[in-house]
């Protein structure tokens, strides 16, 4: 029997949100045609678009469908950085964002951009002082709700605030985040002019059992955004192409659920997930759990093993059934150190030594059995192969 711990990389495929995608994939017609059939598909279009914004208490109009968390990074950043105002270059950036927000921040400085680099603390949290600190004058910046790999959950709303109070228009991925935390665009937003404070959130819907390919970008009516796409005005101009209706269905039934769900389901994860920590603890006591060790991702268990590479240790566990990760999905199957434990302080060597297990919405106490009754076994196992390298 297989147990699956990387809910953080991907999480199952709601039967709901399958469902919605078969039935508005039966609907024939482009949502841009005047016809009958494509004003049937516009109608479907539009009600999933009021049902996301709705949750996420956003107007209807400020849904951008995308293809998922990646496509919204780059629209949000790179649209942003090429509507910026003039005599503006900076992008204020913390230091450990997930890879496509640091990978589109790094190609902008082609393009003539300068990055600010704000500090995180050693549990991995973006501390809003010295964010305000690089804010004067920047073209844009960006940060995390929380983060994909420790896990911590920053101060989104104080982030935002000191963003708005300096004039300087701001995006969060809230990719990791979402059917976690509480995400209200408005609230979020406050009393920001126009186009500054929030003004982009990212989301991608198989975060949350959506398929794979369906996300959104939250963009503000006033956002000073400028489109990656061209070839239509579907989607205020900022998405052209032909507008993916099945999947934008999905995406809303899999977000009404994950938001009904949030609060008692973040009670049971939480759960299963400190039951988890407590075992590895107890059977490696070198172990350490990185990140905040309350204010966190309620699935989240991200796990330090000292000496042992975190290749070794995850192929090990992948022969006993375990499915777990080393870090972001994103830069699988590259060898190479943790940027994020590294921003939080810790060496390469540790940075290299590091496991994230994350509970979701199928996890049960077998899975978190499966990976007690191995651990130990597992960990000797790899710091022997690192021992018997050096040797």
């Amino acid at each position: 029997m297989r147990h699956y711990l990387d809910h953080a990389a991907t999480t199952p495929l709601r039967p709901e949100a399958r469902d919605a995608w078969l039935h508005a994939s039966e609907t024939v017609g482009n949502a841009s045609s005047t016809h009958a059939a494509g004003q049937d598909a516009r109608r479907l279009l539009e009600d999933s678009r009021e049902r996301a914004a709705a949750v996420l208490d956003a107007e209807p109009i400020e849904i951008v469908f995308t293809s998922g968390g990646t496509e919204s990074i780059n629209l949000a950043l790179q649209g942003l950085w090429h509507g910026r105002p003039d005599g503006t270059s900076a992008i204020v950036l913390p230091d450990a964002e997930h890879h496509a927000t640091m990978d589109t921040a790094a190609g902008l400085v082609d393009d003539g951009a300068e990055l600010r680099r704000v500090p995180v603390t050693d549990q991995g949290r973006i501390d809003p002082a010295p964010f305000e600190g690089q804010l004067a004058g920047a073209a844009l910046a960006t940060a995390l709700v929380a983060n994909n790999e420790a896990g911590t959950i920053n101060d989104a709303a104080a982030l935002a605030r000191v963003a708005a109070e300096a004039d300087v228009p701001f995006h969060l991925d809230a990719v990791a985040a979402l059917g976690h935390v509480p995400l209200s665009f408005r609230a979020l937003r406050g009393e920001a002019g126009p186009g500054v404070g929030l003004v982009a959130m990212s989301l991608a819907g198989h975060k949350i059992g959506a398929p794979v390919g369906v996300g959104a970008l939250v963009t503000a009516r006033t956002a000073r955004l400028t489109a990656l796409l061209h070839g239509g005005a579907q989607q205020r101009g900022l998405r052209a192409g032909t507008q993916d209706v099945a999947g934008a269905a999905a995406f809303a039934t899999a977000l009404e659920l994950a938001e009904v769900e949030r609060e008692e389901e973040g009670r049971r994860l939480r759960t299963l997930r400190d039951r988890l920590v407590s075992g590895i603890l107890s059977s490696v006591p070198d172990a350490v759990l990185l990140g905040d060790p309350t204010d966190r991702l309620p699935g989240n268990a991200h796990m330090l093993f000292p000496g042992a590479v975190g290749e070794s240790l995850l192929f090990l566990l992948d022969v006993a059934g375990v499915a777990a990760s080393t870090g972001s999905a994103c830069q699988a199957g590259v060898a190479e150190p943790s940027h994020v434990v590294m921003a939080m302080g810790r060496s390469e060597r540790d940075a290299r030594s590091v496991l994230r297990f994350s509970l979701g919405r199928t996890s049960t106490d077998a899975d978190v059995d499966a990976v007690l009754a191995v651990i130990a076994d597992t960990y000797a196992r790899a710091s022997g192969a690192v021992t018997g390298a050096r040797s």
